[in-house]
């Protein structure tokens, strides 16, 4: 690579200032994401002497040719076979009979459901889609501020990219070579906390503006709905389960996961048909070709970075800095959540997880405290403008401009956020599990 870098056409000042400023000014002018990454490369492939157009089309295939990667459409299966096959109003059900009783019960319905749909779709897109049609409107009817209906669907979804099997820890694992079985189990403690500070959130909201609240149920109802919610609950334990005790990879835990979903909905729920089973096919084609085609741009964009070894040049001055784990714990997280604004989760561990890998390896950073700190601010993402693609789509739902949603969406996010200080200064909540269950261990 260096040899190729001394004869190279462009300096690597020259091919960063084409990349990044075509790349922000695509997005600028609403280009989408994934284009904007494959356009922003196409100059460097014309004018580079040493490198051919097609080897656009060559690193973007060499992305999609991973086995790991097939987990992803299989998780956005198994979420979408759940909606329509009866499985999620199950868990609205139970989430009903366990929280429904405390202030703004509807509203911790809403954040409970996000907890443990997350730990089946790992898509915070297809949550906040889903959440958003069950919620927002039937909160606003029991006379909950539709701002602040928005402003929590959008918040809790955020979730599915915290609690495993998160996609964006197949996509970390696989790119930056970290246990993916360690990252599930890193993200289940900051997830938990991450929902508990939501549902206080929503305590405090409801206190100060009367919202309403449920009967508490019976102890016949929440063990009913616990039987009844049973086999669906153990989705996650099959997928995260089953990677930690070795027994599959995570994509062939994604497989065995859509045929148990397949099998809870036609067989014991039997409420899904081939209208209902088209529907789910369909809507995960739609989004596995989004996510995946992010992938493949994203990653012909971190090849030309690394072939110039921009990485290097932007890093020089602050590994002269000479932070410790916990300041450099906090320089990753602010970087992440700047990129997270303005650019999807997916192309952001690709492009500046890489960057960033070396500053915490030398700052002495366990690479699965790595990778949680940035997944988790990541997610942030998801409901920050302009990106903030899980407030949009609360807000195309609801039919309100993003503006109006915003006050309440930064409100809850103060919470996470200390959630989010606390993984850094204390590395042992997100390292607890991996620790006590190594896994393939087991």
């Amino acid at each position: 690579m260096n040899s190729a870098l001394a004869s190279a056409t462009l300096a690597p000042p020259t091919a960063a200032l084409i990349l990044f400023g075509l790349f922000f000014a695509l997005m600028f002018m609403r280009v989408p994401v994934a284009f904007a990454l494959g356009l922003a490369c196409l100059p460097i492939y014309l004018l580079e002497e040493r490198l051919d157009p097609q080897g656009l089309v060559q690193e973007t295939f060499n992305a999609y040719n991973s086995f790991i990667l097939l987990a992803v459409p299989f998780f956005l299966l198994t979420a979408n076979l759940m909606n329509v096959g009866g499985i999620t109003d199950r868990l609205v059900r139970l989430s009903r009979a366990l929280v429904g009783h405390f202030p703004g019960g509807l509203a911790q319905i809403n954040v409970v459901l996000s907890l443990f749909f997350a730990g089946v779709s790992g898509s915070s897109t297809a949550d906040a889609a889903s959440q958003s049609k069950i919620f927002i409107e039937a909160q606003t009817k029991e006379g909950y501020d539709l701002s602040f209906s928005v402003a929590i669907t959008a918040v809790s979804a955020v979730l599915a990219v915290i609690i495993p099997p998160s996609i964006l820890m197949i996509v970390w694992g696989g790119t930056l070579t970290v246990s993916i079985g360690a990252l599930m189990l890193a993200g289940v403690v900051p997830g938990v906390l991450i929902a508990l500070a939501q549902m206080a959130t929503v305590h405090a909201y409801a206190r100060r503006r009367n919202y309403p609240t449920y009967p508490r149920a019976t102890l016949r109802e929440v063990l009913v709905s616990v039987l009844v919610s049973i086999p669906a609950l153990m989705t996650p334990f099959i997928i995260v389960g089953g990677k930690i005790f070795g027994w599959f990879t995570a994509t062939e835990s994604a497989c065995i996961a859509v045929l148990y979903a397949a099998a809870l909905s036609m067989l014991v729920y039997r409420e899904t048909n081939l209208a209902r089973l088209r529907e789910a096919l369909s809507e995960t084609g739609r989004l596995a070709a989004v996510a995946l085609f992010c992938v493949g741009t994203a990653s012909a964009f971190g090849w030309l970075l690394a072939y110039y070894q921009i990485p290097k040049a932007l890093l020089a001055g602050v590994s002269a800095w000479g932070m410790g784990p916990t300041l450099t714990g906090f320089f990753i997280a602010g970087v992440f959540l700047v990129v997270g604004c303005f650019l999807d989760a997916i192309p952001a561990i690709i492009i500046v997880g890489t960057i960033l890998e070396p500053i915490a390896r030398a700052a002495g950073l366990d690479p699965v405290h790595f990778a949680t700190i940035g997944i988790v601010s990541l997610a942030f993402g998801l409901v920050t403008p302009p990106y903030g693609l899980c407030l949009m789509v609360a807000c195309s739902v609801a039919k309100i401009r993003i503006g109006d949603a915003l006050k309440d969406t930064l409100i809850m996010l103060v919470p996470m956020l200390l959630v989010l200080a606390a993984v850094i200064v204390w590395p042992a909540v997100a390292l607890f599990l991996p620790r006590l269950f190594p896994p393939g261990t087991l």
